[in-house]
């Protein structure tokens, strides 16, 4: 170890690390879950210190050699460089300050290394700024970067996949179901086409809140009044963080609800929660689809991964809708922790705002990944059991529904409920029943023409 001081007074630092003695003590203090912010809050750090840094030498309150050295260092750290010197876990201090400092002893370590020169964590790196106006800006910085750079396009990679599938597979009818129990048919591009309308839908809600979680209350400082900051600096360092990340980001226009409230991030949040829910259900429907083999409704074979039992040899299971289904239920008690964190608001500062950012970005990658894992681990190449389909197609009484406009519905559920007592297919049964001669009964319950909606 070697020895570092702050206000407190001095305190062992671990050798190697580029952090100082304010981490040391947060690493001391809170072994709570000995998890850490993920690292995309940490890169947004990196994008707003070297923002801040930039606008500072533009207002001629930052040397411009000192000024140099921390937007480099900064820069490092956006880019990820140096990951492993953020240890602080999320369950600290609930305005996030012992992550502001380790973000500027970090930057300060490594810029007064650069620039040969003293560079001070406070005085310096976090010029104009307070933990309480840069860890919410820094927790939409980050959203906002994972969510149009990760999630969205694995979502839309989602919605191709699905597309593509359902148009492979157009001319193939099968069974629908209502309350899981059989009901009229349609083609495998309807039933796809409404997952692919919900990914699609749930990306639109996402888009949404961008024009919300581009506002950020830099600027704001220790309460909201932006004291201590020049009344140029959130903007200028505002305009420096668009150029850097290439994001519409503008300076909030009330502050004092920028940091005493989370409302973006509870709505974010319960968006997220909203595409788990879609990505749950197409999940589950390809558990349903793939069921059996022999037992099961065994509509689809997804593609085998590995084995499905230590004990049953030959058994295989559906393990990736499974991993997605946990991943989302993951993602929607993520939401329930950011509602309770949202109104944790107690007068002019938000104190569970480590806990908002963590949850946010995990369910943001929760989400990206479990959206490629779906596309290409088990919808791009499941193989339709076309035997079971048909077989089922054809044994389907509720497709006497087509006859209700010419018989009645009572007559159409005797000729159901009959088909169904002997197992026969309807087209015989209606037969039997009514005087409509067979070549137009084929017409009428023909499961192709009854895809396309309308009266027989």
């Amino acid at each position: 170890t070697r020895t570092e001081k702050d206000s407190m007074g001095e305190m062992p630092v671990p050798a190697d690390a580029i952090y100082g003695a304010s981490t040391a003590r947060a690493v001391a203090n809170f072994p709570i879950a000995n998890r850490p912010l993920p690292g995309a809050v940490i890169h947004a750090f990196g994008h707003l210190k070297a923002a801040c840094a930039q606008a500072n030498l533009d207002l001629g309150k930052l040397d411009k050699k000192l000024a140099d050295a921390i937007i480099a260092a900064s820069n490092e750290v956006a880019e990820g460089k140096h990951d492993a010197h953020f240890p602080v876990d999320v369950y600290q201090t609930g305005s996030g300050t012992s992550t502001n400092m380790n973000v500027n002893e970090v930057v300060a370590h490594l810029a007064s290394t650069a620039a040969a020169s003293a560079v001070h964590p406070n005085d310096d790196v976090n010029m104009c700024q307070s933990s309480n106006d840069v860890i919410p800006s820094a927790m939409h910085v980050g959203a906002a970067v994972q969510l149009t750079a990760t999630l969205i396009p694995a979502m839309e990679h989602l919605a191709a996949v699905i597309e593509r599938r359902g148009a492979a597979l157009a001319t193939v009818v099968k069974t629908g179901r209502t309350h899981l129990m059989d009901a009229m048919p349609l083609t495998f591009a309807q039933e796809l086409s409404g997952w692919a309308a919900q990914v699609r839908s749930a990306i639109q809600r996402l888009l949404s809140v961008l024009p919300r979680l581009f506002e950020l209350p830099l600027g704001g400082t220790a309460i909201g009044t932006g004291v201590n900051a020049h009344p140029e600096f959130a903007a200028r360092a505002v305009t420096h963080l668009r150029r850097a990340t290439g994001l519409d980001f503008n300076v909030a226009g009330n502050a004092f609800q920028g940091m005493a409230a989370q409302d973006t991030a509870v709505e974010l949040s319960g968006q997220l929660r909203g595409a788990a829910v879609v990505l749950m259900k197409i999940a589950n429907d390809l558990r349903w689809m793939n069921s059996g083999p022999l037992a099961g409704l065994g509509e689809i074979t997804l593609r085998p991964l590995q084995p499905g039992s230590s004990i049953m040899p030959g058994k295989v299971n559906p393990v990736v809708p499974e991993a997605v289904a946990m991943a989302m239920t993951q993602v929607i008690g993520n939401d329930a922790a950011v509602a309770v964190a949202g109104q944790s608001g107690n007068f002019q500062l938000n104190v569970m705002l480590p806990l908002i950012a963590r949850n946010l970005l995990s369910s943001i990658g929760l989400l990206a990944r479990a959206s490629h894992a779906l596309a290409d681990d088990a919808i791009s190449d499941f193989t339709v059991n076309h035997a079971a389909i048909d077989a089922a197609l054809a044994r389907n009484p509720i497709l006497v529904t087509a006859l209700n406009p010419i018989i009645g519905y009572e007559q159409a559920a005797a000729i159901a409920k009959r088909a169904y007592a002997q197992g026969r297919a309807v087209i015989d049964v209606a037969q039997e029943m009514t005087s409509i001669p067979r070549s137009e009964l084929e017409q009428l319950l023909d499961p192709v023409a009854l895809t396309r909606g309308g009266i027989p």
